[in-house]
């Protein structure tokens, strides 16, 4: 489904059984426009709901950050820096503190991800460590995935998962999300007694906050597939 006076943006319908209304979603990695519709809801309603929100359609898609490929020659993102991507041999990426060296053939993408992942584990594995110990509290076990709508979340059993791309954000954005996920160790919940221990761990927690809310998208954009 088109939108009005955007040329080139696309409505995708998506029809579920447990929507109550009619609700618009643009990806933050790709800009995809999707409509969920309610039961009964006819594409005529549709269509005119899309054209009265046409102006927030193309402002959101506006505002999605242009995708990045990771490639030889190229640079991406790494604790906050731009790092530039060289031709190297072997046959995983290698992190070699200013850069990153990766064989030049169509699987860079995918070696330089694998890299991420594996400095990701380090460093949120040091993170959470460092705020269970503060906190007085110890995760069940930590996991790593490259989810799209949170950053981090804590089971109640005291699993932790963190998206990966957290590696690529500041440092300090890292262990607030950190910090954030081990707080629910003490309370599962956003309550104000959770935000009073996330302040307690991390004391300037809103700076990095609204950091992924601002930039957080620009991760999400980082394309590390094959070429």
């Amino acid at each position: 489904m088109p939108v009005p006076g955007s040329e080139g943006i696309a409505v995708h319908l998506r029809h579920s059984a447990r929507a109550r209304r009619m609700s618009l979603r643009v990806g933050r990695a790709d800009g995809r426009v999707t409509l969920t519709l309610p039961a009964g809801m006819s594409e005529r309603q549709a269509s005119a709901f899309v054209r009265d929100q046409a102006g927030w359609v193309r402002r959101a898609v506006a505002a999605v950050p242009a995708r990045r490929i990771v490639r030889v020659g190229g640079t991406v993102p790494l604790l906050g820096r731009d790092v530039p991507i060289v031709a190297g041999g072997g046959r995983a990426a290698r992190y070699l503190g200013e850069t990153i060296a990766v064989v030049d053939d169509a699987q860079a993408g995918p070696r330089v991800r694998a890299l991420l992942q594996t400095l990701a584990r380090t460093h949120l594995a040091a993170a959470v460590d460092r705020y269970a110990e503060t906190a007085g509290r110890s995760p069940a076990k930590l996991t790593l995935r490259d989810t799209r709508s949170r950053w981090g979340s804590c089971s109640s059993r005291g699993d932790l998962m963190f998206s990966w791309r957290l590696v690529m954000a500041p440092p300090e954005v890292l262990d607030y999300v950190a910090a954030h996920e081990v707080a629910h160790l003490l309370h599962m919940d956003h309550s104000p007694r959770f935000w009073a221990a996330v302040e307690r761990l991390v004391p300037d927690y809103a700076t990095h906050r609204a950091w992924l809310r601002t930039d957080g998208a620009t991760l999400h954009a980082v394309d590390f597939s094959k070429e």
